[in-house]
């Protein structure tokens, strides 16, 4: 066997992750803002990238030079001058008028559940020992309007008799929103009820001993317990259930708002279905010219032509990256609409099963970036908005070999349950044979879960009596 050392030459493919090609897979996930502020964080970082303020199809075919004259022309010299004197050119002093004060120059703001409770505290009649234990209990509230503090602990922080501390709570349990102050979910609810007066005792009773009973739906269990009638304590149910479990969530600190900015927008015009990226408000990014010229007349070799074609480069490469990610989202969003084309013409009942790997093969792309493409993304369509992830999901399948997507399976569920007679309801399995007459293959289990999934309880916690 022969050994020994030689030099051959061997021609082999490899995909070697560049910078320019990590941020390129960065960028395609990005969302509009996220997009927004990278752009905004690459103008500062190169200097070469400029900003255009000129939207697309629009044009500024004045000059410079144009631009120059024109704002000269325009100022009134003699204006400029008026409140000078002729000799020595000195400031005249006048007097300005005063402005009319308007509602817009004010600021709203909410008012959270913490001073709505203080300013309720203030207008008590008790002493100043007293006065700082409430504001204290009342700050040490969480944002449901719950203590979750012992009272022998502020008890022993304020040197002061554990009933003391009672009597004040008991005082805040007064104020406003009803519940406010309680430590847990059954004194909450006992509060509003006396507060409210309620005449029938039975409520109480039932809060206090049987809450358990009433999550689960067990009707019969309390009637026969509390020897009443099964309507009268449906009634009592059904009033203790418009009373406000979280009494604080009604402040602004918990009513955090939270906007969505669709990344893509499909339009019905004329029986066809149109697909606008939305990047019409992302800034436009262009080369500036003043280095462009200034990288002509440096020598090729200088440290500053190396550096600016290095930005020059890097910005080039952004801008490619920007219109490919704008593209890849076009023709994944695009295939997906022709896919579910039924959707968008019937509703969710519509709705086909759909995978990663059938539109890969459709665009001609990787599972991956097709991933990339639609995470944390959202559609705005005729039907409303959705994350375009909801379009991919699994299914069943129906007699003829047809797919049926989960989430119109889940439509289907929900509207059977809506039109059930509640004092008989429909069982998972009476949902699963009923399904299977109209040829769609479900389980048992199968409808068990979408049910859990869309938050509806079991068919004995909705019956009623």
């Amino acid at each position: 066997m022969y050994l020994g050392m030689s030099l051959n030459i061997q021609q082999v493919q490899k995909l070697v992750m560049t910078p320019e090609l990590k941020q390129s897979i960065q960028i395609l996930q990005y969302n509009y803002q996220e997009l927004n502020q990278f752009i905004n964080e690459q103008v500062l970082i190169n200097p070469v990238i400029e900003v255009s303020n000129i939207q697309e199809g629009e044009f500024d075919k004045t000059s410079n030079s144009e631009k120059v004259k024109t704002k000269e022309n325009d100022i009134d010299w003699k204006e400029y001058f008026k409140d000078y004197d002729d000799i020595s050119y000195r400031q005249i002093n006048y007097s300005r008028e005063k402005e009319d004060v308007s509602f817009e120059q004010f600021v709203s703001t909410d008012t959270t559940l913490t001073e709505h409770l203080l300013f309720q505290l203030q207008f008590l009649l008790l002493k100043d020992k007293h006065k700082g234990i409430g504001k204290y209990i009342i700050e040490s509230l969480d944002e449901n309007g719950y203590l979750n503090m012992m009272t022998s602990d502020i008890a022993k922080f304020f040197l002061e008799s554990e009933e003391t501390i009672e009597n004040i709570l008991a005082v805040i349990q007064t104020f406003d929103p009803l519940g406010v102050g309680a430590r847990d979910l059954k004194e909450c609810l006992l509060i509003q009820i006396k507060q409210r007066e309620v005449e029938d005792e039975m409520v109480s009773v039932i809060v206090s001993k049987y809450l358990n009973e009433v999550a689960e739906n067990k009707i019969m269990n309390i009637s026969k317990s509390l020897e009443i009638s099964t309507h009268r304590v449906q009634e009592n149910i059904d009033f203790i259930k418009t009373l406000e479990p979280k009494p604080g969530r009604i402040f602004s600190s918990n009513r955090d708002t939270k906007y969505i900015t669709p990344d893509v927008t499909v339009e019905k015009i004329d029986d066809e279905y149109v697909i606008l990226v939305n990047d019409t408000t992302a800034p436009r990014l262009s080369v500036s010219p003043y280095y462009k010229r200034m990288l002509l007349s440096e020598e090729k070799n200088s440290k500053a032509s190396q550096f600016l074609n290095g930005k020059l480069d890097s910005a080039m490469w952004l801008i490619k990256s920007i219109e490919q990610r704008r593209q890849t989202i076009f023709n994944v969003v695009k295939t997906i609409v022709n896919y579910q084309i039924d959707f968008f013409e019937n509703g969710r009942k519509c709705l086909k099963p759909l995978t990663l790997k059938q539109i890969a093969d459709e665009v001609g792309v990787h599972e991956s970036t097709v991933s990339r493409a639609v995470n944390g993304k959202y559609m705005q369509s005729p039907m409303g908005v959705f994350e375009i992830k909801f379009f991919f999901n699994s299914g069943v399948s129906d007699d003829e070999g047809k797919g049926i997507a989960a989430e119109s399976m889940k439509s289907m569920i929900r509207e059977m349950i809506h039109n059930e007679d509640r004092s008989k309801p429909i069982s998972d399995q009476i949902i699963a044979n009923e399904l299977k007459k109209q040829g769609i293959n479900i389980s048992r289990r199968t409808v068990a879960k979408y049910r859990d999934e869309m938050k509806i309880a079991s068919s004995s916690k909705r019956k009623r009596f």
